[in-house]
């Protein structure tokens, strides 16, 4: 009986304990890591959410990029720093895609990192170059089928999400054509726009403003329902192309260890600034459609994310890294 009594004193001390180091939180500066080069979408949708928790929490919020191995090296230095809410991995789907793609990681993200919410997430698009003539999803399928082999299809690197896309719809629609990798969505988009590699498949961010301008056609995106800032454009669900959903998230996560007071803290201020009038529009012109949920309902998303791309890897028998 006295073991138990002192076990749940310790256990109320270290509830009190976490809730006064939250209160306190920040003291000093706290590192924002994101494990991709400066200037994607993740990128710069970090940016803003750093500027913004700067001035509402009174402690610079400051970025640093530290890319490598797809996102590898910055996540697992944040899965190695202390659990103290000074170090943050903001990062794409990376985190969860990885772990099914490599051999060997070197992390454990379910060990080792703690899910605080999802900022947001950008859909995939099947997008083509305006002169090619598909006008819709369908017509781009019905191509596929009558000419198998024909076409080639880009993406914006193996492992991405679109990637993942492209070969979850091969699967499932028994479509044959050729997959063209890029590095990055960047080059991916040039070669699009040049009609060099008509048809292509990547995150929405990377293509509203061209998509606006008519200089990108798209034929769908990998969602439940419409973009607010692109509502022309139908689901691949609605067109009747079921459980193609897929997306880019631009995910928060801290160390293992770190208080659930500050976990908490943390995203429900990232929440508050991301469905703040101001940044919400910002990251829907970006195409990344916000959410800020609960860390809870982040950490199932994960898991549930981890299982689903580790089937599509296992399907298209993609070789790990």
């Amino acid at each position: 009986m006295m073991r138990i009594l002192r076990a749940v004193v310790l256990g109320a001390a270290c509830l009190i304990s976490g809730a006064a180091f939250a209160q306190q939180y920040p003291t000093k500066p706290v590192k924002i890591i994101i494990p991709f080069p400066a200037g994607g979408v993740t990128d710069l949708a970090g940016r803003l959410i750093a500027q913004k928790l700067s001035e509402k929490l009174g402690q610079q919020f400051y970025i640093e990029n530290i890319a490598g191995a797809a996102g590898n090296l910055g996540m697992a230095q944040v899965a190695r720093s202390a659990g103290d809410g000074y170090t943050i991995l903001l990062s794409s789907s990376s985190v969860t895609v990885n772990p099914s793609l490599y051999n060997k990681m070197p992390f454990d993200v379910e060990k080792d990192l703690v899910p605080v919410t999802k900022a947001g997430g950008s859909p995939n698009s099947w997008l083509v170059n305006p002169d090619f003539p598909a006008k819709t999803m369908k017509d781009l399928i019905d191509l596929f089928k009558k000419e198998p082999g024909k076409y080639s299809v880009g993406s914006p690197g193996a492992g991405t999400t679109p990637s993942l896309s492209i070969e979850q719809l091969k699967h499932d629609l028994n479509v044959n054509f050729v997959t063209v990798p890029f590095a990055g969505g960047g080059p991916m988009t040039q070669s699009l726009l040049g009609g060099h590699v008509p048809i292509v498949c990547g995150a929405i961010g990377n293509s509203v403003a061209l998509i606006k301008e008519g200089k990108i056609r798209a034929l769908g995106i990998t969602d439940k329902k419409r973009l607010e800032t692109l509502p022309d454009i139908p689901t691949l669900d609605e067109m009747g192309i079921k459980d193609q959903e897929a997306e880019t998230i631009t995910g928060v996560f801290v160390p293992a260890g770190t208080p659930a007071a500050i976990v908490d803290l943390l995203q429900k201020e990232i929440a508050i600034v991301v469905k703040s009038p101001e940044i919400k529009a910002r990251l829907l012109e970006m195409g990344v459609v916000p959410e800020g949920d609960s860390p809870a309902s982040f950490a199932a998303y994960v898991k549930a994310d981890i299982a689903k791309w580790k089937r599509v890897i296992e399907q298209a028998n993609i070789p790990k890294i």
